[in-house]
């Protein structure tokens, strides 16, 4: 079976599988399409109106849909078409040139936060390895949401934006590695010769395709292009290029979506209008289901006792705090309204935290409780992210 939704199931038993994916598929889109238009008729970002349809449509509010397989492959393939698209409007000089200021950046928005998460849950009497794996959750940051927000504005040129999406991508790295040394030690042994070939490939996966990658297809798409027949043979290249990327990121050990988002940037050179058009068609559909997929992991009954909820809210204090200081003051040189901007662009944590949640959970050593908060954590500072945004950039106009 797909889909496991027992209300449409019922509503449409005669359907069969396909009718409940096409219903699925519908509900979920035209949800998030119906809460963008209202919120952005409220002038409020629509993007968080998006991630509330999920909520809505979710077990904690209608139990219309829960998280399914199927969904969240979906899910995955909007984050990755979301980077994808912005990674065509970057350039890998213009990251390469913030270099210092972002790996500072992503250092102290590592460092700070997990400091924090780790203090948090020491004092609430959880057992170390609760704290390691609070304080790695809190570390985490989801570009997605940062770049939908600055994509939408036209601001990706700006450079507290390329300082944001350079520093997500080092950010990214940093995490896998800190989340595998906190795994290991989970399971009792600390392999240091994997831990150490697990960061040599992300990292040199990563600093391979930011300094040659686009060199190199500016070289190789022509010549591909001139034996493919057929309309659109760029945008055919893209698209095995972002899939080649995302599957190749995997497996040095970073997330899906920063493949996509240094294969959009191999190709920001070496592509015509056209890809930017037709993959701009693809992320219009397909995002939607990454922003309702991190609402339908909201479940407000987990928050039933008091002091579940408290620690909800001071781990939600400390998570927008620790990526607004610890981020902002690496960009400290840019002055205090940049340094905003930063910190603003890395708080949310969106669908990274839950990984780490849902880690710590089939490892069994994060209870049901920590979990809760975690994937509260991810899910409101992720909505928080674009109000903030708004305030930071107020004022500013895309190119």
């Amino acid at each position: 079976m797909i889909l496991e939704t027992p209300p449409i199931g019922l509503l449409l038993a005669a359907s069969g599988e396909t009718g409940k994916l096409l219903f699925t598929m519908l509900l979920v889109f035209g949800a998030a399409k119906v809460l963008y238009e209202v919120f952005e008729a409220l002038r409020q970002p629509g993007i968080v109106g998006e991630i509330l349809a999920g909520v809505l449509l979710g077990p904690g509010v209608l139990n219309l849909l829960q998280p399914t397989d199927f969904l969240n492959a979906l899910a995955e393939l909007g984050a990755m078409f979301l980077l994808f698209r912005v990674g065509l409007e970057v350039r890998s000089s213009d990251l390469l040139e913030t270099g210092k200021t972002a790996l500072l950046v992503a250092v102290l928005g590592v460092v700070i936060p997990f400091t924090m998460g780790f203090a948090i849950s020491d004092l609430w009497h959880g057992s170390p390895v609760e704290a390691l794996f609070l304080g790695a959750a809190m570390v985490a940051t989801s570009v997605g949401i940062t770049a939908q927000v600055l994509s939408s504005k036209g601001l990706l040129n700006h450079v507290s934006s390329k300082i944001i999406l350079a520093a997500a991508v080092i950010d990214d790295v940093l995490g896998l590695i800190l989340l595998a040394v906190v795994s290991s030690m989970a399971k009792g042994e600390v392999r240091l010769m994997d831990l150490l070939l697990t960061a040599g490939m992300a990292i040199g996966f990563t600093v391979a395709v930011v300094r040659w990658g686009s060199k190199t297809m500016a070289r190789v798409v022509p010549r591909v292009q001139e034996t493919l027949k057929g309309d659109n043979a760029e945008f055919k290249i893209a698209m095995v290029l972002l899939l080649g990327m995302g599957l190749l990121a995997i497996e040095a050990g970073v997330a899906a979506i920063i493949g996509a988002f240094l294969a959009g940037m191999a190709l920001s050179n070496s592509v015509s209008h056209r890809v930017h058009d037709l993959t701009s068609g693809l992320s219009e559909f397909l995002v939607p289901f990454f922003l309702v997929g991190i609402g339908l992991n909201f479940n407000l009954k987990a928050f039933a006792e008091p002091d579940v909820l408290l620690m909800a809210g001071v781990v939600l204090v400390a998570a927008v705090i620790s990526k607004l200081v610890g981020c902002g003051l690496g960009a400290w040189q840019l002055g205090r309204r940049n340094m905003f901007r930063v910190g603003a662009g890395m708080v949310p944590r969106g669908e990274v935290g839950m990984v780490v949640a849902q880690l710590g959970m089939s490892l069994g050593v994060v209870p049901d409780t920590v979990y809760a908060i975690v994937v509260s954590m991810s899910l409101l500072t992720t909505m928080v992210a674009p109000p903030l945004l708004n305030i930071a950039f107020r004022g500013e106009s895309g190119d």
